[in-house]
């Protein structure tokens, strides 16, 4: 890679150095600046009052995300990996709805994912500890997928027959007029949200609502105590801001010296 591209990558991708520190500093100034703009051009007072500016801010701003984008492209060694990763995909969006207006007017307020660009910050304040606890908690939740996926078939197939249970129970002027109707009823009185709008009015309905409400409050329990379980299981380790510039892998142990995805030897 050329030495303009890995200082361009230093500075762009991570925030261990000043330089990558400021950049995100202004990035994340920009991005908020950019949200309160389009909050603004929402009230119809303002827009009325100061629409041409409004809509010249928003355009800078585009075009200003426009180039980083470009510049993120050019200055990693696998393009598509970015363009495809979750910040790629959230970068894009954050200027696809400036140019959609132009052919689907309104389309710009969808601007507003551009929070979620601001994730970055956790970065550039060297809230490193919380970035390790997120991918710590995504971890166990990522080894905890097939016990969880288990439990919710589980839950599926219990408000299935609930459902079709309270259908044959209750008559439909009690509001289960259909299968379906009546494993919404079972789904919304599982989870204990209980909105009301559907109830059972026969003995034998409200005492199977009572042990479905009563279950409810096991089954909040289970997918916490496999997530926990998982925690329990794992050892935390120290990472890092840098970010591979062959693979653009984010998740670096402190010590490391080679990207743990790809081999490529980090920059120290």
């Amino acid at each position: 890679m050329q030495p303009w591209k890995l200082k361009l990558h230093e500075v762009i991708f991570e925030a261990d150095t000043k330089q990558g520190k400021r950049f995100d500093v202004c990035l994340i100034f920009t991005i908020l600046l950019s949200i309160i703009v389009i909050m603004l051009d929402s009230v119809k007072e303002i827009n009325l009052a100061f629409a041409n500016e409004l809509l010249i801010a928003e355009w800078l701003f585009t075009f200003l995300f426009t180039i980083e984008y470009v510049l993120r492209i050019m200055i990693v060694k696998q393009p598509l990996k970015y363009i495809f990763s979750f910040y790629g995909i959230v970068d894009l969006l954050s200027i696809l709805p400036t140019y959609i207006s132009f052919f689907v007017p309104g389309s710009q307020y969808l601007i507003s994912i551009r929070f979620l660009r601001v994730l970055r910050i956790f970065r550039v304040l060297k809230l490193m500890q919380f970035v390790n606890e997120a991918a710590f908690l995504a971890d166990s939740l990522k080894r905890s997928s097939k016990k969880i996926t288990v439990f919710m078939l589980t839950v599926v197939i219990l408000v299935s027959i609930f459902g079709s249970l309270m259908y044959i129970i209750e008559e439909p002027k009690n509001g289960f007029t259909s299968i379906p109707k009546s494993i919404y009823w079972a789904v919304v009185t599982l989870t204990t949200v209980g909105y009301g709008d559907i109830a059972p009015q026969t003995s034998l309905g409200q005492g199977i609502s009572a042990i479905i409400m009563i279950l409810g409050y096991g089954i909040i329990a289970v997918p916490t105590g496999i997530v926990t379980a998982e925690l329990t299981r794992q050892t935390k380790h120290a990472k890092n801001t840098q970010v591979c510039f062959n693979c653009n892998y984010p998740d670096h142990d402190d010590d490391a010296d080679f990207c743990k995805k790809c081999g490529e030897t980090l920059k120290t």
